[in-house]
């Protein structure tokens, strides 16, 4: 089979799928798998074990089209992705998104079997009408991870997500430059390190930077662990501001990381603490225990999948309300 998996964004929702991916490599191992995905996260499925081919494509452009010149390269970009997804020649294309873009490029494969959830289970249920196997999961599949390998139902390929696997590769040269950091930085491999990371996709999604700061000051002044602050585009002030906030001492800011070297630096983590976000999904498919906080999301369908792991959600639904007295309380609980 030539099988085809659409999930364009966002990189913790791709993260994610990849349980998908790697169920069906291991059940069926000559299909070719390729993963449809947007431009901006295509990184993070590159080298991956379970796939085949990644065919990257720029939604954003597709959407930022206003002027007529503009709409008329985005027309340009659609036809040539959609002949490119029709040369492939793709027998299955699995929805794992549920919008109406991600429909669109499902149909656009022409795959005779077309895979995706119940309208009623779709963020846009205008996604069903681009699919002809459509699953309800179960009630007990709560977890977003648990959600998606149900689609899988519909190939007669039952997998149960005790075992799902995310396999996410390691670069080398990611991994060379995270030991560096670490050497110029005094983190020793026996240290406990305590990542924080202050970003989200949206502001909602974020705990307050003094909310940070406080908590790196406990965690240094109680001697508990090392900090290093992750951060992504326009972050970088906040990050040197948490650092800043508890004196510098044992804390440090990571270097401009792509997502390999975020990989990299999250292997050598004791301990992750997070919103919802991509970073957080990230540590958890690499095993490394994290607290996430929630508030305007759902802790219980995306909160980090896998054992070992802490969620604390706020009681109004705003993650201002999440002191961070509790968030070190819960931290001591569960550092190595």
């Amino acid at each position: 089979m030539n099988i085809a998996l659409i999930r364009l964004s966002a990189l913790g929702d791709i993260v994610h799928g990849l349980p998908v991916a790697t169920a069906l490599r291991a059940v069926c191992p000559e299909a070719r798998l390729t993963w449809v995905v947007d431009r901006r996260h295509g990184a993070v499925l590159q080298g991956h074990p379970a796939l085949d081919d990644v065919i990257c494509v720029d939604v954003q452009q597709w959407r930022r089209a206003r002027r007529l010149r503009d709409i008329t390269e985005a027309a340009r970009l659609i036809m040539a992705t959609r002949s490119k997804l029709r040369d492939a020649q793709f027998d299955v294309a699995i929805d794992l998104q549920g919008l109406l873009k991600s429909g669109l490029v499902t149909a656009a494969t022409g795959a005779r079997i077309r895979i995706g959830f119940a309208a009623t289970r779709c963020r846009e249920p205008l996604n069903a009408m681009f699919t002809n196997r459509r699953v309800t999961p179960p009630a007990g599949a709560v977890h977003v991870v648990d959600q998606n390998l149900t689609l899988l139902s519909a190939l007669d390929v039952c997998r149960q997500s005790d075992g799902a696997r995310f396999d996410l590769p390691s670069k080398v040269r990611a991994e060379a430059l995270a030991d560096e950091f670490f050497a110029a930085s005094g983190l020793k491999p026996r240290d406990s390190v305590v990542v924080l990371n202050p970003g989200a996709g949206r502001p909602a999604k974020r705990w307050p930077a003094g909310s940070f700061m406080d908590l790196a000051r406990q965690i240094t002044d109680g001697g508990v662990g090392k900090v290093v602050v992750v951060w992504g585009p326009g972050e970088r002030n906040l990050a040197q501001d948490i650092v800043r906030g508890c004196g510098a001492r044992d804390a440090v800011a990571a270097p401009p990381t792509d997502v390999d070297a975020l990989i990299a630096i999250l292997r050598r983590a004791s301990v992750m603490v997070s919103g919802d976000s991509g970073p957080l999904h990230l540590a958890a498919a690499l095993g490394v225990p994290c607290i996430g906080l929630f508030g305007p999301t759902s802790a219980q369908r995306n909160g980090p999948f896998g054992a070992g792991h802490r969620t604390i959600e706020s009681s109004n639904g705003t993650l201002g309300m999440i002191a961070s007295a509790e968030v070190f309380r819960v931290l001591t609980e569960i550092l190595p």
